[in-house]
């Protein structure tokens, strides 16, 4: 079985724990081992949140989901400001405050891309195997 959605969401902090429920249904569905879900949803979660944080000058943002029993591959994307990839994602640890997010989306997905233009938006794309 295999199941993919996207949605445009508002870029607002009540986006964010629709998004964790929605994910949290689709990987329940299809029977994924609950440390994987924990995993995503902590990931999911922080790359939506900083969406809502910091990508100025947007209004909406999209999340794509698409599952399977043995993969999920998700993308979060928006129009906002961009960001230097490289200057906040960089940290080796969850110490520091900055980059925190993109460093436990590391940590928790696989395959990990980071894409960002200057006023043009950016792009998260993680994804996660399944035993």
């Amino acid at each position: 079985m295999r199941m993919t959605v996207q949605l445009d969401l508002p870029r607002e902090a009540g986006s964010v724990p629709t998004v964790r429920r929605m994910l949290r249904s689709a990987l329940a569905v299809l029977h994924i081992d609950r440390d994987a879900q924990d995993d995503l949803e902590i990931a999911i979660t922080e790359a939506c949140s900083n969406v809502v944080r910091h990508a100025n000058g947007a209004e909406n943002f999209e999340v794509s989901l698409d599952v399977a029993d043995h993969h999920c591959s998700i993308d979060v994307r928006d129009t906002g400001d961009g960001f230097d990839p490289e200057a906040v994602g960089g940290h080796t640890d969850a110490s520091n405050e900055s980059g925190r997010g993109l460093f436990l989306i590391k940590a928790l997905g696989e395959n990990v891309r980071m894409h960002s233009v200057p006023r043009r938006g950016s792009l998260i794309h993680f994804e996660k195997s399944f035993a």
